[in-house]
């Protein structure tokens, strides 16, 4: 496999799928944020257009939810127009581009994991701006990968976010002794090294369209935290409540579950269960002393 630009490598995904091409023995560019603004164009084609990558992965992203809806401009910029500018280079560079992309594409209805061949119906402008930049890559450029997931967490944390839903719950829980937690919104908690090695497996397979990359299975945000606080030896009083609770200005989707059929068609397996990289990923931070 030829040099990989990954885009958005100083976050959770990107730090991750680094780690593991270095470790592979894969060569690549890492380009974090302070390298290479994905909405100066031009810019971004001319370093890309320096380093003729064959394969480029946009893991930047503008997913705040909140603030998109504030600021639909910023999201639709970096969420749809960057990536319609990514495709139209990588068409010309002949690259293959891989973008990830969100189970807030769709509107959580369905009552079911959504697969990937489902419509979209996005409820909010994060949704709607990440549903418009499949749109770009879908129509611009035919060497794509689009990967759907969900849930994420990693070592690194979201720096727009200001860590993941698993730190703060760590965070709140030895601050406070309880937290209040959703029950009525659902989701596939994916640990980001489980995504980087899925992820890599599909462009190594070859595959081409939209996969929908999680750890198996899925949960309500109240007992995704209720499996935080077991799996770290915790006691925290995790009281449930409904969205209601939590005033925002965005809708968000109530079961947006993803759940892959195309993996198996490329001879992949699923990834493991949610609770199993769960596990995992607290075992790293205690040998890390976190």
């Amino acid at each position: 496999m030829g040099p990989v630009a990954v885009l958005g490598a100083g976050g959770q995904l990107g730090s991750d799928l680094c780690r593991l091409l270095t470790h592979r023995g894969v060569p690549h560019f890492p380009l974090a944020h302070a390298d290479l603004d994905v909405c100066q164009h031009e810019a971004v084609a001319r370093r890309l257009a320096q380093l003729r990558p064959r394969v480029v992965v946009n893991a930047a992203a503008f997913h705040h939810v909140e603030r998109c809806e504030e600021e639909p401009e910023r999201a639709f910029a970096v969420n749809a127009l960057a990536v319609r500018n990514l495709a139209l280079v990588c068409r010309e560079l002949g690259a293959l581009l891989v973008h990830i992309s969100t189970d807030y594409v769709f509107d959580g209805e369905k009552g079911a994991p959504y697969i990937e061949d489902d419509p979209v119906s996005p409820l909010n402008a994060y949704g709607v701006s990440k549903a418009a930049g499949e749109f770009f890559l879908r129509a611009l450029c035919p060497e794509h990968i689009i990967v759907r997931t969900s849930g994420l967490y990693g070592h690194r944390g979201s720096s727009v976010k200001g860590g993941n839903f698993v730190e703060t719950m760590l965070r709140l829980g030895a601050e406070q002794g309880e937290v209040w937690v959703v029950t009525d919104q659902a989701l596939s908690p994916t640990y980001t090294r489980d995504l980087a090695r899925g992820l890599w497996a599909v462009v190594e397979a070859g595959g081409r369209g939209t996969y929908h990359i999680v750890n198996s299975g899925h949960c309500s945000w109240y007992e995704f935290a209720c499996a935080i606080f077991g799996l770290a030896g915790m006691e925290v009083r995790v009281h449930p409540v409904t969205s209601d609770h939590f005033p925002g200005r965005a809708r968000r989707p109530r079961l947006s579950a993803l759940e892959s059929v195309r993996l198996g068609e490329l001879g992949l397996s699923p990834l493991r269960p949610w609770r199993e990289a769960l596990a995992y990923y607290l075992a790293g931070r205690e040998a890390n002393g976190r």
